[in-house]
């Protein structure tokens, strides 16, 4: 018995260290509206023109984007630069040994990557680079140290030093401030930024919203046939003593 009831507590504070123990930097609340369509086309383009050229997306076809407003030939002008037809998946050419050589590691497949990591981490990690000249690449990141990912979005964020501050006996980034200017301001390259990851969002299951919208019907459905199935049950047993 008392072994039992330490394998009980084992397994309450297994999900409590694992907290603990993954806890890092606090992350900023991700603008995510999926209901916005011009974001969402937005973060289409920012997907197309940043990500897609070392992250594919196996799980996307081009033409689901249609869900987002736009047109086949709209699709095909201005989002398809990697592939022949709208019914194709969001592949690269990049091979994968040849990345691992590269970067340390190939790039993930990013189709889920927002319920992965979440909509917050994404929008916090993206926004947090700084330069570092100890790294290959010569960045880092606050929210994913020693990261193999270059700040591919540099140019229009800019570069970002950090600012250190004592803690005991380590220094510890205390904030990052802009060195050089990108070609937005940190304003602009924020919401920039949150229309990617509302859209990262939106592809790792573009029927949320339908879904939430059918949810609400079903409760609404079932509210309506218990109140029928409870007056149908008093009348059937209003006899019976």
């Amino acid at each position: 018995m008392k072994r039992l009831k330490n394998f009980i507590l084992l397994l309450i504070a297994v999900p409590v260290i694992a907290f603990a123990s993954e806890e890092g930097p606090s992350l900023d609340k991700a603008p995510v509206n999926l209901s916005d369509q011009a974001s969402l086309q937005r973060g289409a383009r920012m997907f197309v023109n940043y990500c897609l050229n070392c992250h594919s997306a196996v799980s996307m076809r081009y033409s689901r984007m249609e869900d987002l407003g736009l047109t086949e030939n709209q699709i095909k002008e201005n989002l398809m630069f990697a592939a022949e037809k709208p019914g194709e998946t969001m592949t690269v050419g990049m091979d994968k040994k040849e990345a691992k050589n590269w970067f340390g590691s190939a790039p993930p497949d990013l189709s889920v990557i927002a319920r992965a990591r979440g909509s917050d981490w994404l929008y916090t990690y993206l926004r947090s680079f700084y330069r570092d000249d100890t790294r290959p690449t010569g960045w880092n990141n606050v929210v994913f140290p020693k990261v193999a990912m270059p700040h591919v979005l540099w140019s229009l964020q800019g570069e970002m030093v950090p600012v250190m501050k004592k803690e005991g006996e380590h220094e510890v980034i205390e904030r990052l401030e802009l060195a050089k200017p990108g070609s937005v301001t940190l304003a602009e390259y924020d919401a920039m930024v949150g229309d990617l990851v509302n859209y990262l969002t939106w592809m790792g299951e573009p029927a949320q919203l339908e879904r939430k919208q059918l949810g609400l019907f079903v409760l609404a459905f079932l509210a309506f046939f218990f109140v029928v199935a409870y007056y149908l049950k008093k009348e059937f047993w209003k006899d019976v003593h």
